[in-house]
């Protein structure tokens, strides 16, 4: 049986925190002053800065979807190198790459 993801188990045991927020990611995305790709790019190098590869490659796949490139989305994680070193690099990189292509 596979592991739930945080968000099901979020939905199930804290429905109203979970709504909250999705409801303050909608209201940065719709106010935040970047369009839908920007957005995508920006949440996929700060999250591979801190070594988050899952959050990495599930935004690939939804920055593709806005118009993102693969190579925008390679050039995102490799900001990554500025900020936290190979870290955010070896971990996301190829997570991303994979996403990205896959979706």
């Amino acid at each position: 049986m596979a592991e739930k993801h945080f968000f099901e188990v979020l939905t199930e045991e804290t429905p109203s925190v979970n709504k909250a927020f999705f409801d303050l990611v909608g209201a940065i995305e719709k106010d935040g002053g970047l369009d839908a790709k920007t957005f995508q790019l920006v949440y996929i190098a700060i999250k591979a800065a801190v070594g988050e590869p899952n959050a990495v490659a599930a935004h690939a796949g939804f920055a593709k979807k806005v118009g993102a490139t693969r190579e925008e989305v390679r050039g995102a994680v490799l900001v990554s190198l500025m900020t936290s070193g190979v870290t955010g690099i070896a971990s996301s990189l190829t997570a991303a790459l994979d996403a990205y292509d896959n979706a």
